[in-house]
Formats: C-alpha cells, structure tokens, sequence
C-alpha cells in the first residue's frame, strides 16, 4: 500500500519546509498539505480549548483522512494537542508535530527554555514538555520566553526579522543568565531556522520540524504494515 502523510497546516509557509523533509526521509511517500491559517486566528481569538475550535479542528483532521491520508501531522503548536486528540477512522492516526521534540527536550532531565512568539502557544508546549518528563519520570524546571514583537513580523512576512528577532531574544537571554537552560524548545515550526543562527549560545537548540517528520515517516511505516496484515502463503 502507499504510504499516504498529511499534513495540517495554519500557515502557508510551511509547505515547502515539509514537503522537502518528508521527500529527503523517503520520497516514496505521498504528501498533502492542508493550510488552515482559520484555526490558529480562532485558538487566539476564543482559546484552543473552546468548542468551536475543537470541532474545527477535528473536521480539518477528519477531512484529511477521508481524503486517503493514513497519518495526519498538525504543524501548528497551538492546537496540536486538539489535533491528536481527534477522532479518527479505522486505520488511521493524528499526530502533533512538536511531540518527538518535546521527548528529546526531557530525555536528560534538567531546565529546558522554551521559546515562543505566541502566548497561546505558551500553554500547550509546556502541557506537552511536562507530559514528556512525567512519561519518563524526569524534573525538568520550564522557562518560558516569550518573544512577543516577533510575531508582528512573521505575519507582515518579514522572515527575516522575524527569526532574527528570536535569535536576538535567546541570546540576551542566555548572555544575562546566571544559570544556563540544558536544552532551549523552539516551540513553534516557524522558528526552526533559528537553531543555526545561534553557534555560539552553548546548549542544544531544538526545533520539530526534522525531529517531528522523522517520527512521523516511522509511524506511518508501521501503520502501513499493519494494515497489509500478514504475508499470505503462495
């Protein structure tokens, strides 16, 4: 059977990112991506947790399955962990992003940073990073930093700004600190190409866009060899 992936987008500058991650890890998959940009301005608008959202979000999920995907990934931090809980058919799974990066995150204890430039983002990483330590028994302590200005420029469509803002913000974070964080989380996909911007901060950047599709290509192997069942005799 062909390994079928979607992808579940809230914004269109993802697109490329993934589509290159998932050909470079097996270009035998077949890939879809479904932009969204609705569901993250509804999540900051009434809360990721509101009614309204959570069906919205579990539609887009549905709606990608039924169009032949076996694995559905949100991109989207902020309601990833909307996205996972999503009911599914028969044979198929939802899945977050950011998880593989969070289990990485905790996997050595100690105080993980966790950047942000959305503070409705700020709730469901940290859920998740506890979640991870508590899964495996580790303390971590959390810090939050919020990048805030950050965020007008991605949505103007300064890239460039926009990370080098983040880039800005970890630094002096880290240049002012007593105590150094074991691991900074670049909690959401539009920050990844800040971990190669910061050679010099000293402690492991992490981002989930090459952590998360790595786990995703494993996954949907071991589902689409599930539903081939069992090698039949000749």
């Amino acid at each position: 059977m062909k390994k079928h992936l979607a992808f579940l987008h809230t914004s269109p500058v993802h697109v490329e990112t993934f589509e290159a991650l998932v050909k470079t890890s097996d270009p035998s998959v077949t890939v879809d991506h479904v932009v969204r940009e609705d569901l993250l301005q509804q999540a900051r608008e009434l809360g990721a947790d509101h009614p309204a959202v959570v069906q919205l979000v579990h539609g887009a999920i549905l709606d990608a399955a039924q169009a032949g995907a076996t694995l559905v990934v949100c991109t989207c931090s902020t309601i990833g962990g909307l996205a996972e809980r999503a009911p599914t058919p028969q044979g198929v799974e939802a899945a977050r992003i950011d998880r593989a990066m969070a289990d990485r995150a905790v996997s050595d204890g100690g105080p993980v940073l966790v950047v942000t430039a959305l503070r409705s983002t700020v709730a469901p990483t940290t859920a998740l990073l506890q979640e991870s330590a508590n899964r495996i028994g580790s303390d971590v302590g959390l810090e939050v930093l919020c990048v805030e200005d950050a965020w007008q420029l991605f949505e103007e469509g300064d890239r460039a700004g926009y990370l080098n803002s983040i880039a800005s913000a970890i630094t002096s974070r880290m240049r002012g600190a007593a105590a150094k964080p074991r691991v900074v989380v670049l909690a959401q996909a539009s920050m990844a190409p800040v971990s190669n911007m910061l050679p010099g901060v000293g402690v492991d950047v992490l981002a989930s866009p090459a952590l998360g599709v790595e786990a995703a290509i494993t996954r949907l192997r071991l589902l689409e060899d599930s539903s081939a069942g069992p090698p039949q005799d000749g």
